[in-house]
């Protein structure tokens, strides 16, 4: 019998579910992978960055690299895999989210930006033809009508 969730929700949350995993995210993202660096910048207890680490790497979202600072003993660095880079795109709708319904007096925190032209971009539902589809046009469908 098998005691995997059939809910695609489900069995990402069982990853991602806990706030410090974005969070954790969001700092390698912006380029940090040592665990002084990301537990400097969270301010997360060791023991609970050590558990968050440990699980985005045993399910693919991260990968570890050997590095050795001189005169110290090897360490390891986080990095994300295919599977972590994905997850950009579920960051950015937290966050855009996050600025529209809770935000800040003082702004966003980030601004997404097209890379070639510095334009602002948002996260949306896209068709097969890479046209965009209004929310309310989108329809969740369960395995069972998703099939017929």
């Amino acid at each position: 019998m098998n005691d995997e969730p059939a809910c695609s929700i489900e069995r990402s949350l069982q990853i991602l579910g806990e706030r410090w995993s974005f969070l954790v995210l969001r700092e390698i993202f912006a380029g940090k992978h040592k665990f002084a660096e990301i537990q400097s910048s969270l301010g997360i207890a060791s023991n609970l960055l050590s558990a968050r680490l440990k699980l985005l790497v045993e399910t693919g979202v991260l990968c570890t690299q050997t590095y050795q600072e001189p005169g110290s003993r090897p360490r390891q660095s986080y990095h994300l895999t295919q599977a972590g880079r994905d997850l950009r795109v579920v960051l950015a709708a937290l966050q855009q989210w996050g600025d529209h319904h809770r935000p800040r007096p003082s702004g966003p925190s980030a601004l997404r930006r097209m890379r070639s032209t510095g334009q602002p971009v948002h996260i949306g539902f896209l068709d097969d033809d890479g046209h965009e589809v209004p929310g309310t046009d989108v329809v969740m469908l369960t395995d069972t009508a998703a099939r017929t």
